[in-house]
């Protein structure tokens, strides 16, 4: 492991760990609910996370889009629920004990219309989406994350509306989301290194890979830094633990997925090992991963 390259750690996943820890959770809000009738678990999911050694913490946001919300809802509330996870993560961030790094606060730009799913992606409706999050979470990110991107198209729209907001000067982390079934691309069948490339020229400080197999990322990790480089964006990853997670069987977050029993802390952060060892300087856990691993992946980078 090159001990000369600061790795940062990220929480897991927010709507398992609202589900484990018993706050309002259910189809199809999904880990929106909590923030409507129960946003101090909210607070406690993030702190779980802080807790364990996360050094930045995704706002609960991944939700809060018409798909989850219905239309209507969403019209109405949409923007309000971004500031609220925007707050709520706050503080947590500012609850924690100070260390010697304090905990930043991503701002989740999720997918629009359906994780996994970059055929529905419509460009026209995307901004009436896309902008009351960037409005909402404006007041409280330290960084930009569009995250669980199925295409090089989810990532321009996300560079597109932060840039529409004026917020652009805030670090931008594109996260892709891979297909399990075919190395090397995203769910949309466009090559892993083109994808790079993209995030690159949209002027990303990071480019991610998440919500997909630890396997699949491993060899994008790869790919990624090779082509990046020891002296440009940073590179990292954060997987899911589902026992499948190809698109063929259903969104994400459409029903509850099972879990890969092989992916316990330990394991896990052999996968984390590997990637950074391969470059990798952002590490985290996705669907599925708790706490545990996430201390386990503190435990490893920071010895």
């Amino acid at each position: 492991m090159n001990e000369q390259r600061r790795v940062t750690v990220l929480d897991g996943g927010m709507g398992r760990e609202l589900l484990r820890i018993g706050a309002p959770f259910r189809q199809p809000e999904w880990s929106a609910l909590a923030l409507m009738e129960g946003p101090e678990w909210v607070v406690r999911a993030h702190a779980n996370f802080i807790e364990a050694g996360a050094e930045v913490i995704t706002t609960n946001t991944y939700a809060i889009v018409p798909f989850h919300l219905g239309a209507d809802r969403f019209t109405e509330r949409g923007r309000e629920l971004a500031s609220l996870s925007g707050r709520l993560a706050r503080q947590a961030a500012d609850e924690s004990p100070t260390g010697e790094t304090s905990v930043r606060v991503a701002g989740s730009l999720p997918p629009l219309f359906g994780s996994y799913r970059p055929d529905l992606f419509d460009p026209d409706a995307a901004p009436h989406v896309i902008d009351p999050l960037v409005d909402g979470l404006a007041p409280h990110a330290d960084l930009w994350l569009g995250e669980t991107l199925s295409s090089i198209v989810e990532a321009i729209a996300v560079r597109d509306a932060i840039d529409r907001a004026g917020v652009g000067e805030r670090p931008l982390w594109i996260s892709y989301t891979l297909d399990d079934g075919r190395t090397g691309t995203l769910r949309s069948g466009e090559p892993v290194r083109d994808a790079v490339s993209a995030a690159l020229d949209l002027g990303a400080a990071a480019v991610l890979f998440n919500c997909c197999q630890a396997e699949t990322i491993t060899v994008a990790i790869e790919a990624a830094y090779a082509q990046v480089g020891s002296g440009g964006a940073l590179v990292g990853g954060y997987a899911n633990r589902f026992v499948d997670s190809h698109a063929e069987d259903g969104e994400a977050n459409e029903q509850l997925a099972m879990f890969r029993d092989d992916l316990d802390p330990s394991s896990y952060s052999e996968f984390v090992s590997r990637w950074v060892d391969a470059g990798a300087a952002i590490v985290g856990g996705c669907c599925g991963m708790q706490p545990e691993h996430i201390a386990r992946i503190a435990e490893l980078v920071h010895r």
